[in-house]
């Protein structure tokens, strides 16, 4: 009896070098999920040799505390995991209309959506407020894909937009491009300042594009009341009005009320705050932003703020490697071209009022 107490306890422990771990044990090993951590084979070794010593003098009972405690301390022990449905999240048949742009995949409890961050519709024109920034494609895929929690759960403490979140997205619209809290990073409505495009979204820092207010111009392509985005926490986003075409009157402060089914859904809104004003549902925020998130890839150095100009025109597909972006600046037009050799190298062209060319390369980390 002792001897297969003994040879069950070293099963466990002998189940490969990976145990499951809480996120707070920190990032996982490069390549790896953030869920998991790898036990060097030595710790196993270890722990084989006292486990052995105690079945040798028949003390199993000893055997199976420390096989249990050495999955605590080594792995925090396998925790259950929902598993992955081999049927599709209704969730998913709204991201798909803007397929192949993007994917979707799911797991237990997230829909993973991929993208480049780019929407189809033009970009960039209307800026009255501009950092000189541009968009590029961003690597939303992968381990860097976008998650909505296919079961959303109400929070006690619900976060409010008008003094949080000021970082990072809150929502992700049903066309891949991400959605910014509706104040920029000083706390300013990004609308007013003129800092938005005209279909509501510009470049941050790392030439990422995204909206600050609801794109309700997607509703040309999904259909009216059906979702133009889902906040981070899972709750949908609809556009001005309710599957009755009637605009509701009782949104709650974080622009959502519960729906006829029972459920709960936001709402786009014509003033402030436009899309979501917070997250309803449970989420985790770090660093004022929620996490975990996809990360952009910046290729140039910040930009700073080019006072006065007006960007007037945009063309082209920065997934395909080439743009080209005009702007009037004290009454004359300038041009920036800018494009990729089809790899990491990207040029970046400015033309003056004059014909004078400055030209800058830069190589994607």
């Amino acid at each position: 009896m002792a001897d297969s107490r003994w040879l069950a306890c070293l099963a466990l422990l002998a189940d490969g070098t990976r145990a499951w771990a809480h996120p707070w044990h920190g990032p996982a090993p490069e390549g790896g999920s953030a869920d998991l951590i790898v036990i060097r084979p030595v710790a196993w070794l270890a722990v084989a040799a006292v486990l052995f010593a105690c079945a040798r003098r028949g003390k199993a009972g000893a055997a199976a505390a420390l096989a249990g405690l050495a999955l605590a301390i080594l792995g925090c022990g396998r925790a259950p995991e929902a598993e992955k449905s081999t049927v599709e999240p209704d969730i998913a048949r709204h991201f798909k209309r803007f397929a192949p742009r993007v994917t979707v995949d799911w797991d237990g409890r997230y829909l993973l959506v991929s993208s480049d961050g780019l929407p189809d519709h033009p970009m960039m024109v209307g800026i009255r407020a501009w950092q000189q920034q541009v968009p590029l494609p961003q690597p939303y895929s992968g381990a860097n894909a976008w998650r909505i929690p296919l079961h959303p759960v109400k929070a006690d403490k619900p976060i409010s937009a008008r003094h949080s979140l000021y970082r990072g997205a809150i929502a992700l619209a049903v066309n891949g491009v991400p959605i910014f809290n509706a104040l920029n990073n000083r706390g300013e409505d990004a609308f007013l300042a003129g800092e938005l495009d005209e279909h509501g979204g510009h470049c941050g820092r790392g030439d990422d594009y995204h909206y600050h207010i609801a794109p309700t111009h997607l509703e040309k392509v999904v259909g009216k009341g059906n979702p133009i985005a889902f906040a981070l926490d899972g709750y949908p986003i609809y556009g001005f009005s309710d599957s009755h075409g009637v605009e509701p009157d009782d949104l709650d402060e974080f622009n959502g009320r519960e729906d006829e089914s029972g459920g709960y859904r936001y709402h786009a809104t014509r003033a402030y705050p436009y899309i979501n004003g917070g997250l309803r549902g449970k989420v985790v925020v770090q660093g004022d932003q929620v996490e975990p998130q996809p990360r952009d890839s910046p290729l140039r150095p910040l930009g700073r703020p080019l006072h006065g100009a007006v960007i007037t025109g945009f063309s082209g597909d920065p997934a395909a490697g080439e743009c080209s972006l005009a702007y009037r600046l004290d009454g004359a037009e300038h041009r920036l071209r800018y494009g990729s050799n089809g790899g990491a190298k990207w040029t970046f062209t400015r033309t003056g009022p004059d014909g004078k060319e400055s030209i800058s390369h830069y190589n994607r980390r």
